[in-house]
């Protein structure tokens, strides 16, 4: 049975593997990177393997392995999809199959068999996001970048070490993984491999597939890392999804989903299929299987069977699973007994040269293929009932983004290859080009008590769009974190929406956001070294609870081109606040400190559901202070240092991740004393020590459970 230690056992075996193997290499092993720009956290590798098995890193963070969606702050929608996928490339040399395969299932018991792919670089990060956003990828800027956030590495199938049952097939392998933040294109990333053969040997007929270890759960409603947590592999179907998109050709999705959605919280589908190749569209066909965990006799479903030699592994990556009917099937005629399922979804024939009918391609020494894979996750339809092409319509839409971005300006996907055409040249031309709205504006946030106040830079106005070649800015929207538990954008508030005098939208203007100078003319303010062109006020906001805000801009869409308007990504900039008073100046410290509420009774509202996720707020501070509780017969409860750069990381309530921004005058208390244990009801004392002049003031407050 697949565990938690399973998992820990895998990275150590890939970790003894990569010290053992003494190859002529300095890079690592990596586990640590995955997509951060879109809602979709996948973990990416440089040795063929996908997800990160939901285990701790070295800073003790657990990052998303692959999680839909990985920005919302709604914890129903924080959905992770598998533990791991891998890729596996199967051709035949010299008339024998072999398979190289970065991870099998099984392999916990199998040392080194299985896990036959080898990094040979580091990942390589960047980006075609230029401005300097709240969440920038601006470091990673490159020219040459084709996303919004590029993973390049390079792995082989070839090592020193010794593999049981194992004979390569001589492959330098180039990985190059593509996010975008764009609001419609936040949900998929794109995996577009490279395969060069530096054997001696030709290699026919080459297929390449991901493999997937998958299990739809939320770890907010079952405990993965907690025995008895109620986590299960064992409660998730399969099917393969090979309807028709708008221009008539087959999606050919692998997809996975939790059987009954775990209570609403588990309601999203895990997709993954080839989006093509070198070889001409029409002539590269896909492939589906699946087999339960570890299962290569399924008494229940015999031809279901997990293939345990290379032979077998090339026949499941040639052929399709047989379909069944009647009792025991989907309508789609795929298994219906929920189970721990694996799939397995592929595409051939690759190579470089084919024969007379294209029906067989080879892949000589030094020549190069390609092949991309896109990972795409969605929402089940609303009101949809049972799994079904309705229920999946997300599904298809954030799919055929992903075949867009690959399609590029190709508008011809079954393009059938001119004579002397070169398949070998793995340019990225005229691929990857999407749509696209105007970025988010850069910003500036600041904070008092009961008030926020954005700024914001116009550099959305300047924007080109890639396609169109013009410059279609139409406005801005400004949001804030939700007012009401029936707001229809969920998790955000509509707080102003502008757009340019133009007769398209509103036509409201952008005066009422302007910054102007005494004359009413248009102006800019400078704040840290930056020109901030706009600003809007949030008031009446309540001190101490979390709230956030994000500004997005929007295009006029294009009509000719039946495309609606674009905005851009409304998490790409989103910055969290906590309201409170300003910070004490040095020297004059007037006013008494407190503490609210107070009286604590039980549980605040802003309280989280566990124990040690309370607070209460100690407000009026010096930008420098000591805070030392006392209960009523004078022991020492706890220390508090305080100073302006406070983020909330001593309390477990405040996700210091997000890096929130606080009024430099208030400080959180968990109310767990410096013993580590939880505070009694009762009075308390408190004093507060300006640091900077050595003067002290004291307050009292009450809790009560």
């Amino acid at each position: 049975m697949k565990s938690f230690i399973a998992s820990i056992f895998l990275i150590n075996i890939i970790f003894a593997q990569s010290r053992a193997s003494g190859r002529l290499y300095n890079a690592q092993d990596e586990y640590d990177k995955y997509s951060s720009v879109g809602n979709l956290g996948l973990t990416v590798t440089n040795f063929g393997i996908l997800g990160n098995g939901w285990n701790r890193m070295e800073n003790g963070n657990i990052n998303p392995s692959c999680q839909y969606k990985q920005n919302t702050e709604i914890i129903r929608e924080q959905i992770e999809h598998f533990s791991y996928c891998g890729l596996w490339i199967g051709g035949i040399v010299n008339g024998q199959r072999r398979v190289s395969t970065a991870i099998v299932d099984g392999v916990f018991e199998s040392g080194s068999e299985g896990f036959e792919m080898f990094a040979e670089t580091p990942i390589r990060i960047q980006s075609s996001i230029a401005s300097t956003t709240q969440d920038s990828m601006a470091k990673y800027y490159s020219p040459y970048a084709v996303s919004h956030q590029d993973m390049i590495s390079s792995f082989k199938d070839y090592s020193d070490v010794i593999i049981p049952n194992h004979t390569p097939l001589g492959l330098d392998i180039h990985l190059e993984a593509y996010a975008w933040n764009y609001s419609y294109a936040d949900a998929f990333v794109i995996l577009n491999y490279n395969l060069k053969n530096v054997s001696e040997d030709t290699i026919k007929n080459i297929y390449a597939g991901i493999w997937a270890d998958a299990s739809i759960a939320n770890f907010n409603y079952t405990d993965y890392y907690t025995p008895g947590g109620g986590f299960t592999w064992y409660d998730n179907l399969n099917g393969f999804d090979q309807s028709l998109d708008i221009s008539g050709f087959k999606r050919d999705i692998a997809y996975q989903y939790d059987a009954d959605g775990d209570d609403g919280w588990a309601q999203s589908y895990l997709g993954i299929s080839a989006l093509g190749s070198n070889v001409p569209n029409q002539k590269l066909s896909t492939y589906y299987n699946q087999w339960v965990w570890t299962n290569s006799s399924n008494s229940d479903y015999p031809a279901y069977s997990m293939p345990l030699n290379d032979d077998e592994r090339y026949d499941k990556m040639t052929s399709n699973v047989p379909l069944g009917d009647g009792e025991g099937y989907t309508s789609d005629g795929y298994p219906s007994s929920e189970n721990s399922w694996m799939f397995l979804v592929s595409a051939g024939p690759l190579g470089s040269l084919a024969n007379v009918d294209t029906s067989s391609w080879s892949l000589p020494p030094g020549d190069s293929c390609n092949i991309a894979f896109t990972v795409v996750c969605a929402l089940w339809e609303p009101g949809s009932g049972e799994d079904s092409p309705l229920r999946r319509n997300n599904l298809h839409v954030n799919y055929d983004w992903a075949q867009k971005a690959y399609n590029g300006e190709d508008k011809n996907r079954n393009n059938i290859l001119d004579e002397g055409e070169d398949t070998n040249d793995n340019q990225i031309l005229d691929k990857y080009i999407l749509p696209a709205p105007p970025p988010g504006p850069n910003m500036h946030v600041e904070v008092q008590s009961k008030k926020a106040t954005l700024y914001w830079q116009k550099n959305a106005e300047y924007f080109v769009d890639p396609i169109s070649r013009e410059r279609d800015f139409e406005g801005y929207k400004i949001y804030g974190a939700t007012k009401t538990a029936n707001d229809s954008l969920g998790e955000f508030s509509l707080l102003l929406e502008v757009d340019l005098e133009n007769n398209i939208g509103y036509n409201t203007g952008l005066s009422g956001i302007q910054i102007k100078n005494e004359l009413g003319q248009p102006d800019s303010t400078f704040i840290n070294n930056t020109y901030y062109h706009y600003k809007f006020e949030n008031i009446d906001i309540k001190d101490g609870w979390l709230n956030y805000y994000s500004i997005t801009a929007y295009d006029r869409g294009d009509p000719d081109s039946n495309l609606e308007s674009l905005e851009s990504s409304i998490y790409s900039n989103r910055v969290y606040i906590y309201p409170g008073s300003s910070e004490i100046s040095e020297s004059i410290w007037e006013g008494m400190p407190s503490v609210y509420p107070n009286p604590y009774k039980g549980q605040a509202l802003w309280d989280g559901y566990s124990s040690r996720s309370n607070m209460i707020w100690f407000r009026n501070l010096p930008n420098k202070a000591e805070i030392r509780i006392f209960s009523l017969a004078g022991d020492l409860v706890d220390v508090i240092d305080h100073d302006e750069s406070y983020k909330g990381d001593d309390i477990l309530n405040i996700n210091s991740k997000n890096n929130p921004l606080m009024s430099g005058g208030e400080h959180a208390w968990d109310m767990i004393t410096m013993h580590d244990q939880a505070t009694a009801s009762g009075l308390y004392l408190f004093t507060v020590e300006n640091k900077y002049t050595g003067e002290f003031k004291e307050g009292k407050f009450l809790i009560i459970k």
